[in-house]
């Protein structure tokens, strides 16, 4: 008797019909759907995903879930066939009398246009700034992380450490006065937690939620943004806000960056740096590596990325009609990439779910590749390593004194809360 599941066509191949679902944000709730992944992996490495109703939103079309890491990153360097400007970036379509507004931004385009702003913006982010900007990042972690210590050595290292951390880093970065910085935390807060039941919901009048990248939700933010734009041209200083303001941005897309950098700018690093300490202090032998110095902390800082990638997933469409792994994929589908599985790809990392410090080659792609590759890693990648190289220096280890709390999304990989011990030196 045949007792193989029943199949399904999906364009050139068949799959079958009892794929596990990974849209589905509680999936990730208690951290990345491994198990999931490796049989998306090897089952149907091309899967289509329903787009059920879910947390008061409603019902979406479908769309094709890319799990092995040679196929993510073929999409994600084919801009020509898996496009960011069709149908913008986020698994759920936005409403389409907002397409055109997000189009503005930079994450939601296409070469060539894409590449016009990216080189503006690459001014801001030259290797002489960054670097400058090290010693304020070394004193503020060494700061945050013994007072935590001395607090009792028992702490939720997210709200005590690594917001902080990632807020005031952006905010010196950006030129963002420090009576404004709270207005970053929380439009970063409404538009990367708004899948996440403990947060509040913004309702329209029908009772529906509103999606945090419209217009109405972001006009605080960009009012705010062309106000502090304003300030560096009256008062030029060495800051990123400073760079945009002087350029050829016209406003809209001067408002666009800002909301790019408030919020890819902060949650980086506001999710990779407790994601790394979870990963530490769930592997002692390799935590007792990093704190004898047997590994460096940049293969350290790759590693603890590969295995906690800030970002879960990112959306293309199809620009035409084309065909990946041996399915044919139809003009205008979803196409949507998986980070943290293809870091856990066995094709490509040996022994994937163990955490190997001293791993090369270690090609994730936790900050994307091809052409929208993330512009800030290497400022991103610089706070994480002062961060562990403090994290080092101030405490003699860390372990967990609780379970943590993840924020419930399928496109961020964070953390809410982390209870931690921090021993003494």
């Amino acid at each position: 008797m045949d007792t193989s599941p029943p199949l399904l066509q999906a364009g050139a191949v068949k799959q079958p019909t009892d794929l596990p679902d990974v849209f589905d944000p509680r999936v990730h709730a208690a951290g990345p759907p491994h198990d999931a992944f490796r049989e998306l992996r090897d089952r149907a490495p091309v899967a289509w995903q329903e787009e059920r109703a879910v947390l008061g939103w409603p019902a979406g079309p479908g769309f094709w879930a890319v799990t092995r890491h040679a196929d993510v990153v073929r999409v994600l360097k084919d801009a020509g066939t898996y496009s960011s400007w069709l149908g913008a970036t986020q698994i759920r379509d936005p409403d389409p009398a907002d397409l055109p507004f997000i189009r503005r931004m930079m994450l939601n385009q296409d070469p060539p246009e894409h590449g016009r702003l990216r080189r503006l913006a690459s001014r801001a982010f030259t290797p002489g700034r960054i670097a400058r900007f090290e010693a304020t990042a070394r004193a503020r972690a060494r700061e945050l992380l013994t007072a935590a210590r001395e607090a009792g050595g028992e702490v939720d290292l997210v709200r005590t450490v690594t917001d902080d951390y990632a807020l005031l880093n952006l905010t010196d970065l950006l030129g963002v006065p420090a009576g404004d910085r709270g207005l970053l935390h929380a439009w970063t807060e409404r538009v990367i937690a708004y899948q996440d039941p403990d947060e509040p919901a913004v309702l329209d009048a029908d009772g529906r939620p509103v999606d945090p990248r419209s217009p109405a939700m972001l006009a605080e933010m960009f009012a705010y943004a062309q106000e502090l734009a304003a300030r560096k041209r009256a008062r030029p200083a060495d800051d990123l806000m400073t760079v945009l303001a002087t350029t050829e941005l016209d406003d809209a897309e001067l408002e666009m960056f800002f909301f790019l950098l408030t919020v890819a700018g902060n949650d980086t690093v506001r999710s990779a740096a407790p994601g790394g300490v979870l990963a530490l202090a769930g592997d002692p032998g390799e935590q007792r590596r990093l704190w004898r110095g047997e590994v460096g902390a940049d293969t350290a800082v790759d590693e603890l990325l590969r295995v906690h990638p800030p970002v879960l997933s990112f959306r293309r469409t199809a620009a035409r009609d084309t065909e990946l792994a041996g399915v044919r994929i139809a003009e205008g589908d979803k196409v949507v990439v998986f980070h943290g599985s293809a870091n856990h790809d066995e094709r490509v990392f040996p022994d994937p779910h163990r955490l190997d410090l001293g791993r090369r080659p270690n090609p994730h792609v936790s900050f994307g590749d091809g052409p929208h590759v993330c512009l800030g890693a290497h400022f991103a990648r610089l706070q994480l390593r002062v961060f562990h190289e403090e994290l080092r220096e101030v405490c003699g280890g860390v372990e967990l004194a609780g379970p943590p709390r993840r924020l419930v999304s399928n496109f961020i990989n964070g953390i809410t809360s982390l209870p931690v011990r921090l021993r003494e030196p």
